[in-house]
């Protein structure tokens, strides 16, 4: 039995109707590199079984302490059944982009229970028509709420379900489940002995505050970072109704390197801001309300010292950031981001990165909860703007990722939306298809943001805009994805073609030679047979011509069979 944090039960306490707050992401696969060129719906609950182990999470569920007296617990659940969080389904033809994003948005809209772990997975099968990838694909849909995990320790969490090459890995034994259930008698004994100690943890933070106070006003006098102003508001300020849409855009992670090289101090973060800077301005141009001021975005932090990297739960940070998309120069801009980037890590370092954590640990569950379910209901939240949209980066695997075989070859993220946030950003780097990719994902409230394609179409022109600006056409035509492995595919099939020729000339050579022997050791009646057989032949053209005409027919009729593509034969199957 493990006691929330208070950063943790936030998330619990900040979940209202059409507000759910956990976070998920969508891995595509493919299956033609798993043994036998398949995999089955069977083959990755067994996995997933034999690992259940190697996180808490996976088994266990909340029990709320009485009265509301404490933060909430996480027990372990002693009626856990894995088929109840792992769904299997498929896309109707054909299989495309559009459908699977509609579908991960509908998923994604709908809450967790509380009465089961906080996760569910679904297996979707039917990606057939998804450009970039194969046909015959298969995607797994990851839904786990925010209370238990958080970017940094969701890309642990993935490890644990995938292998790094296709060989199924064992997972290591098991120790014995050893399930205690939670006593309200401890529950309540903690509650009280927590609420003696409120006082000092009050008085700590106000000890932490007045030094916090002085860097921050001696920050401002050397001018290490400025007033931020007003945030204007835009369409994705307001209430949030309970349907949501996702898309993604996926870059080249040397492209990105390469552009945020070419800004002197810039980095990949910096980047890919400027990409969300640029289809911000793009978007809200085209509906004709691209304010003066420039936005801004929430950027949650990582604060966990190197001894609590294993820790799970949430440990994050918060800092506000201009986007600066009052400038139209996309070199400028991403300048004008790095700029700003370091004064507001200089303004959350001066102010206390762990100062969030502490309070958040202070208020007690109950009264947090009732203070934002009032703020919602009178509307207070949507009075005042904190941010205009959240843009979070998740570090992925840096390593080709195997799903019982299947390789991972693309993927999304999607993040909740916040109280009078209707817009949040993800940016996923990582290894996919064996190559460096960035993912720039986002998820949305349908009623601010109605047309998700347009969006995504959006980054991507930011993106191009941005590389056409900082990169030359030389310069871009070399970080072209897929130059290089074309170059070796080509290279690879010309060493085998001129293998395979050589291989059959030596075959045709030797068994010509044998011929020979064995007709120079024949005896002389039986060569003088076969002397008069070949006269007899060259006094019948008719045969000859019928000869010719023969083997060039069946050579072409070896030629016209094609061959059947790896990902024919590759499908999940229940």
């Amino acid at each position: 039995m493990q006691q929330l944090s208070g950063q943790d039960a936030m998330f619990l306490h900040a979940e209202m109707k059409g507000l759910p707050q956990h976070i998920g992401g969508i891995s595509i696969y493919d299956p033609s590199t798993a043994p036998g060129g398949k995999v089955r719906f069977k083959d990755i609950l067994a996995m997933l079984q034999s690992r259940v182990h190697l996180s808490p999470i996976f088994r266990r569920k909340l029990v709320t302490v009485p009265m509301g007296l404490g933060q909430p617990y996480w027990e372990e659940d002693v009626n856990f059944d894995l088929e109840y969080h792992v769904r299997h389904i498929a896309l109707p033809k054909p299989g495309d982009w559009r459908q699977l994003c509609i579908l991960a948005a509908r998923l994604h809209a709908i809450p967790l229970s509380r009465d089961k772990p906080l996760w569910e997975i679904y297996i979707i099968d039917g990606l057939d028509d998804v450009q970039g990838v194969p046909p015959g694909c298969f995607a797994l849909l990851l839904k786990v709420h925010h209370s238990a995990m958080d970017g940094a320790t969701g890309a642990r969490f993935m490890n644990i379900m995938h292998d790094m090459t296709p060989e199924i890995q064992p997972a290591p034994p098991a120790p014995p489940w050893v399930v205690q259930p939670a006593s309200k008698v401890s529950m309540l004994a903690k509650a009280y002995v927590d609420a003696w100690r409120k006082p000092g943890e009050l008085a700590k933070i106000i000890r932490d505050a007045i030094p916090a106070y002085r860097r921050i006003k001696r920050g401002y006098k050397d001018q290490e970072f400025e007033e931020q102003g007003d945030i204007p508001k835009t369409r994705f300020q307001g209430k949030i109704s309970p349907y949501r849409v996702v898309d993604a855009k996926i870059f080249d992670f040397a492209t990105v390197r390469a552009m945020k090289n070419a800004v002197p101090g810039a980095t990949i973060n910096d980047a890919m801001l400027a990409v969300v800077s640029g289809a911000l301005r793009r978007y809200l141009q085209s509906k004709g309300e691209l304010p003066q001021e420039s936005l801004v975005t929430g950027c949650p932090v990582d604060v966990r010292t190197r001894e609590e990297q294993e820790t799970g739960g949430n440990m994050v940070g918060f800092m506000n950031l201009s986007l600066c998309t009052d400038i139209a120069d996309p070199a400028k801009r991403l300048a004008a981001i790095h700029k700003k980037s370091v004064e507001a890590k200089a303004y959350a370092q001066a102010l206390g990165p762990r100062i969030s954590l502490d309070i958040t640990n202070l208020i007690p569950g109950s009264v947090l909860s009732v203070a934002l379910r009032a703020a919602a209901v009178t509307g207070l939240t949507e009075s005042s703007v904190m941010t205009n949209t959240v843009v979070t980066n998740v570090p992925g695997a840096n390593f080709q990722l195997y799903l019982c075989g299947a390789e991972m070859v693309a993927g999304i993220s999607m993040g909740p939306l916040l109280p009078n946030i209707g817009l949040f950003h993800i940016v996923y780097s990582a290894v996919q298809g064996k190559q460096g990719t960035i993912t720039l994902s986002f998820t949305a409230c349908r009623e601010m943001l109605p047309d998700p394609a347009f969006y995504a179409q959006c980054l991507q022109d930011s993106f191009d805009e941005l590389c056409t600006t900082l990169l030359s056409a030389s310069e871009r035509a070399a970080l072209k994805p897929g130059k290089k492995s074309a170059a070796k595919t080509k290279a690879l099939t010309k060493t085998k073609t001129k293998t395979k020729t050589q291989a059959k000339t030596k075959t045709k050579t030797k068994a010509k030679s044998r011929g020979k022997t064995k007709a120079a050791s024949g005896t002389p009646a039986r060569t003088k047979t076969k002397a008069a057989a070949r006269a007899a032949k060259k006094t019948r053209p008719s045969d000859k011509s019928a000869t010719v005409k023969r083997a060039p027919t069946a050579r072409k009729q070896r030629a016209g069979v094609k061959a059947k593509p790896k990902h024919a034969a590759a499908q999940t199957e229940s």
